[in-house]
Parts: C-alpha cells; sequence; structure tokens
C-alpha cells in the first residue's frame, strides 16, 4: 500500500498548526515583544530537539562544514525570517502581509528547485497549485479587510514579498542537507543556530515582561509554540517535505491562512464569509489533485 498519504497528511496538519498559532501568538503578543516570543518558541525548543535526537539518534554531533551550511540556513531561515514576517504584518495590513507572505511562495520553490534538487514540475502540479492560489487569494482576501496596496503599506508588502522569497531558497536549502542526515537532526542544529543568533536582539525586552504577573494562557501559548508549532511541526513537515518534493509540499503551506481564518473565528468570533468558503473548497480539491500523483518526482543532488 502506498503510504506517500502519510506525508500529505503531515503538511496538512503541521500548516494547520501553523496557522491555529497565529490566533495563540497574537493573543501572546499583548504581553511579548515579537521578537521576544519568537525568542522563546525556539530557544525553548532546543533542549527537547536535542534530547529527542540523542534518544532516537545516539549522537547529537555533526561535521564542522555542515554546522557552518546551518548556521547560515538558522540565520536566515529562523533569526531573519520570523523578524521579517512580525515587521511586515507590522506595516502593513494582515491580509496584504498573509497574502503576499503565502501565494508567492510554492511558485518560487518550484521556480529555484534546479538549484537544489532535481524535481519534475508536472502538469497535475500545475493545475492543483493554480487551483490552490486561486482559493488562498479568495480566503485572504474574502475577510474583513481585503487587500491595500496604498503606498503607506509599501514597506511592509516589500517585506511579506521578500518572506515568500526567502522562505522557499531557505526550504529548498534544507533539502541536499537531508540526504545525508535526518530532518531532525538538520532541524535540531538549525534552530539552534537561529536562536543564538536571534537572542542578543531580545536584550531590551525582557525587563518589559512583568513575569510574576503572567497566567496559565500565557504558560499555555509558550507552549503550545515550543511544543506543537515548533518541536513537532518542524520535525514533520521537514520529514514529509523530504519524502514528497519541496515543490509539492511548499502548496501545501496554503492550509496556514485557512486554518487562521478558523481559528479566528473560534478565538476573536471574526466572521467567515462566503467567499472564505468558496475559496476553501477550490483550495482543497488542488491540493488533493497535487496529493494525488502517483509517486514523487523528487531525486535529491548528492
Amino acid at each position: 500500500m502506498d503510504k506517500k498519504w502519510i506525508y500529505y497528511a503531515g503538511l496538512i496538519l503541521v500548516s494547520a498548526i501553523w496557522g491555529a498559532n497565529f490566533g495563540v501568538s497574537r493573543s501572546a503578543m499583548e504581553t511579548f515583544d515579537p521578537i521576544l516570543f519568537s525568542f522563546l518558541r525556539f530557544g525553548l525548543a532546543v533542549p527537547f530537539f536535542f534530547l529527542i535526537l540523542k534518544l532516537r539518534e545516539g549522537s547529537i554531533g555533526i561535521p564542522f562544514r555542515l554546522a557552518l551550511q546551518l548556521a547560515l540556513v538558522g540565520l536566515v531561515g529562523i533569526t531573519g525570517l520570523e523578524i521579517a514576517v512580525m515587521y511586515s504584518i507590522k506595516y502593513t495590513s494582515l491580509a496584504n502581509a498573509s497574502l503576499l507572505n503565502v501565494a508567492p511562495w510554492p511558485i518560487f520553490a518550484a521556480l529555484f528547485a534546479p538549484l537544489f534538487v532535481k524535481e519534475k514540475f508536472t502538469r497535475r502540479l500545475g493545475v492543483g497549485g493554480a487551483a490552490a492560489i486561486v482559493g488562498v487569494t479568495f480566503i485572504i482576501l474574502g475577510g474583513a479587510e481585503g487587500l491595500d496596496l496604498s503606498s503607506t503599506h509599501m514597506v511592509g508588502n516589500l517585506l511579506a514579498f521578500g518572506v515568500s522569497v526567502v522562505g522557499a531558497l531557505y526550504n529548498l536549502a534544507c533539502m541536499p542537507m537531508m540526504k545525508r542526515y535526518s530532518s531532525l537532526r538538520i532541524s535540531t542544529w538549525m534552530i539552534l543556530f537561529g536562536s543564538l543568533f536571534m537572542f542578543p536582539l531580545t536584550l531590551g525586552s525582557w525587563s518589559k515582561v512583568d513575569w510574576g504577573e503572567l497566567g496559565a494562557s500565557h504558560y499555555t501559548a509558550i507552549a503550545y509554540n515550543v511544543l506543537i508549532a515548533t518541536l513537532f511541526s518542524f520535525v514533520v513537515w521537514n520529514a514529509s517535505m523530504f519524502k514528497v518534493g519541496a515543490s509539492r509540499a511548499n502548496f501545501f503551506r496554503y492550509v496556514v491562512p485557512a486554518a487562521a481564518v478558523v481559528a479566528g473565528f473560534f478565538f476573536f468570533d471574526e466572521g467567515i464569509s462566503s467567499w472564505q468558503i468558496v475559496g476553501a473548497v477550490c483550495m482543497a480539491g488542488g491540493l488533493v489533485w497535487i496529493s494525488k500523483e502517483r509517486r514523487a518526482q523528487a531525486v535529491v543532488e548528492a
């Protein structure tokens, strides 16, 4: 029996977790500085990553050359990307940030894939991807904010668009390394380096938090981010992406805004429009069409 559906299910689950994390994190931002909260998310996850790596694989070390590569990937993909996401949301509307961040990402992953891996861009991927793009556009623009391309949002718009370009390159850069080492080992060291680079940027934020007044909701938000949105999600996403190919996997990021809309409905009483429902159906159809590919056309270069 073909087990590939397990990896597609993993991609969908992780995207739903990241989408729901929008609601969880937005509540936490009322107490924590965005960069400090990002550091807590990744920094507190590091010991868990190393513990699991030691238990599962018996060792935690990596060669010096790989350490240099992962330090660069961690700097760009964890430190830089997370900060860019935060400030893109700050300087533009949520609809703009979501559309310009999420929608182009899989396209750039497919375009840049030949630089890192050998992946065949099939007609099924093109048709399914187009349907998913239309669907996610309806989901984002069908909300109350809509799209605003005014000059006041230009900085945020450029940051959000840059996230989609850099994010695609960051995903693809991990693929050749996962040919030689497990996704768990790659994720562990990448997040360690990303956290180390992020720490100096938090030094002015720790004193702004009244740590003695934190309640159960704050600790729940931190635990969700550390254990679910980071530890579980990064391992599952990287392992699944390696199995199905980066081009296909990144189209499943379109589940993120759909899950964010659902989270907004349950956590913040935000409405769901008919256009968003149509978009969800269209997106789901596109992703199902992609996942029906008989076999993944992905071979990582040695």
